[in-house]
């Protein structure tokens, strides 16, 4: 389990255009790594509509948004253009990164078990380190508590 203070476990996963991004690639900023289920679902279109909407306050506070699911950069790519998003989507097919931040979970729904990613966030230091974990996000108020703790919690420019 990944504790604030962890290094961020690192990455390199393809994008919504096919490039590959690391955790390397944010160095100096706060990184806003959220992990979501399904692109395309009413609770993660929601979730990502939000944070795309706040993104000029994101960026005043020397902030990155990206998010990460199981999904294929083809499907990222639609979302992005459905929904008109201003941000990094990252898919994870193997689902590797997903496991390394603990997040590949048994979920229940309607008495069914299965297998899925469990909606959290994490917020990275610009020099890789956990800052701050939201277990269990919930998606209507996610941009608000990403924002009040980068605004308590961080230097402003």
């Amino acid at each position: 389990m990944l504790k604030i203070g962890n290094k961020a476990p690192d990455f390199s996963l393809p994008n919504q255009n096919g490039e590959i991004i690391s955790l390397a690639n944010f160095r100096g900023k706060w990184l806003v790594l959220y992990f979501y289920p399904k692109a395309m679902t009413p609770g993660c279109t929601t979730q990502a509509q939000q944070l795309r909407d706040h993104q000029e306050e994101l960026q005043k506070l020397n902030a990155v948004t990206v998010g990460v699911s199981p999904d294929s950069p083809k499907r990222m790519k639609k979302f992005e253009e459905r929904d008109n998003l201003n941000f990094t989507l990252l898919g994870d097919e193997e689902k590797t990164t997903i496991e390394k931040y603990g997040l590949w979970q048994e979920k229940s729904m309607y008495g069914r078990k299965y297998m899925g990613v469990v909606r959290s966030t994490y917020i990275i230091s610009p020099e890789g380190l956990i800052s701050y974990i939201i277990p269990k996000v919930k998606v209507k108020i996610h941009h608000e508590e990403v924002i009040n703790w980068l605004q308590e919690n961080t230097q402003k420019d």
